[in-house]
């Protein structure tokens, strides 16, 4: 199997990172082949600009979404993000390792799923959406480190269902471009938690991935 971990946490010594780390060791390890982008490592600019494509179709006024379209139709992205649509195209599983920000994925992620998951090239939606999208039978993982607590993310809580919360990337984006979604993995509090809990999240993560193949899909 291959995968495309997208990393989006700065500090490579946090929590979040160990994620990341866990991840890629188990599938390495099982044989896999993993890439990673380390989206803050990588300085990738999460700005949607002209810069993002070699060639436009039209320069004022400037349309991004059409741009897209051109852009898949001639192969005039820019070199950076026909990058990673090469890496995702290789994926089977793209393993998105974040903290929960604002009740979503950091910027630089958010901009990666902008340019990358392009208009043309990973939907339309006249037709290339949900069950027609082109990356049909590729999986997608959300491995989250959330600053509250688990009490605070239920329907009962001050936050909320964190499955609410996570409904517009889940079915709106990654389903959206017809990926299978598995049951995110999250964890709480890691900036307050002891490190025997730490110790039983990585525990219970290696466990989650090792049967990752039996997990019911979202979507």
């Amino acid at each position: 199997m291959n995968i495309l971990i997208l990393h989006a946490h700065i500090e490579p010594d946090s929590f979040c990172s160990s994620l990341k780390n866990l991840a890629f060791e188990h599938f390495t390890a099982n044989g896999d082949t993993v890439e990673i982008s380390d989206l803050y490592q990588m300085g990738f600019n999460p700005v949607a600009s002209r810069s993002d494509f070699k060639s436009v179709a039209q320069e004022k006024p400037f349309n991004y979404l059409k741009e897209q379209i051109f852009a898949f139709q001639n192969n005039s992205f820019s070199d950076e993000i026909t990058t990673e649509m090469q890496k995702f195209v290789r994926a089977d599983l793209l393993l998105l390792n974040f903290p929960l920000w604002w009740s979503s994925v950091p910027a630089i992620m958010k901009g990666w799923l902008d340019k990358v998951l392009a208009l043309g090239f990973s939907y339309h939606p006249r037709d290339k959406k949900y069950e027609t999208a082109p990356f049909r039978g590729k999986k997608a993982l959300c491995t989250i480190t959330a600053g509250g607590s688990s009490a605070a993310y239920t329907s009962e809580g001050e936050n909320g269902d964190i499955m609410e919360s996570l409904f517009h990337l889940h079915h709106g984006t990654l389903y959206y471009c017809g990926l299978d979604v598995l049951p995110p993995f999250i964890t709480w509090r890691t900036h307050l938690t002891d490190e025997e809990t730490l110790k039983g999240y990585l525990n219970d993560y290696k466990i989650y991935l090792e049967n990752i193949d039996f997990n019911n899909k979202l979507y």
